[in-house]
């Protein structure tokens, strides 16, 4: 079966509807990324079709839920710890609406998803290379895949979420210890089990906000 014909699958799996041009540059994305994995490193997995499902059909599972948060609106999302653009570069490519930055600490990572944002025409992605501690804007979402423990996540990242901003952490397995870990000021507000076409692996996301005064 081709990755076109699975990529289709999955999509419906997942009950998203992307149009044609979005589809071709999720494929166009795949091939970048193993292309450019021979120089810079990107991924452990080199196989396309093992790349299809554990990058690929991982990323797009936040995809509705993500939309379901956001209402559409347009908005900004940075992607801590990002590596190649997972799951920045997916979320641009199917959400226009935001401006997605995918930060990441490996400089020759962040130029590949500034070279993919070229070469697919997505104006609204950016890599950026630098440490999220010292991210000074602010954003409507803080998004991270695997990056680093939840506590460790909000506690650098806290300075670059707006003020009625969301933390979106996906993980495997629902991490009951880390969230018992969280400061008391940090809340879970859901924690979202996904199911990822091919994948027999267990996925979530944990959805947080900074706890307010009078909420």
């Amino acid at each position: 079966m081709s990755l076109e014909t699975r990529l289709g699958a999955g999509l419906q799996a997942l009950g998203l509807d992307l149009a044609e041009p979005q589809r071709d540059a999720l494929l166009r994305y795949l091939g970048l990324l193993g292309k450019w994995n021979q120089v810079y490193n990107l991924t452990a997995v080199r196989d396309p079709g093992e790349m299809l499902v554990q990058h690929l059909l991982d990323s797009l599972a936040v995809i509705v839920p993500l939309r379901r948060q956001t209402g559409g609106a347009a908005g900004r999302l940075l992607d801590v710890g990002s590596g190649g653009g997972l799951p920045g570069a997916v979320i641009a490519i199917c959400c226009p609406e935001l401006r997605v930055d995918c930060l990441d600490a490996v400089g020759k990572k962040a130029a590949f998803v500034q070279q993919a944002a070229a070469g697919l025409q997505l104006p609204n992605l950016r890599g950026v290379h630098g440490r999220v501690e010292r991210v000074t804007d602010r954003y409507d979402a803080v998004s991270s895949r695997a990056f680093a423990s939840l506590a460790d996540f909000v506690a650098g990242s806290r300075q670059a979420l707006a003020e009625e901003g969301v933390w979106l952490a996906m993980k495997g397995k629902r991490p009951d210890e880390e969230i018992s870990a969280l400061p008391a000021d940090v809340a879970v507000f859901h924690v979202e089990q996904l199911d990822v076409p091919e994948l027999a692996a267990e996925r979530c996301i944990v959805w947080m906000r900074p706890v307010r005064p009078n909420r």
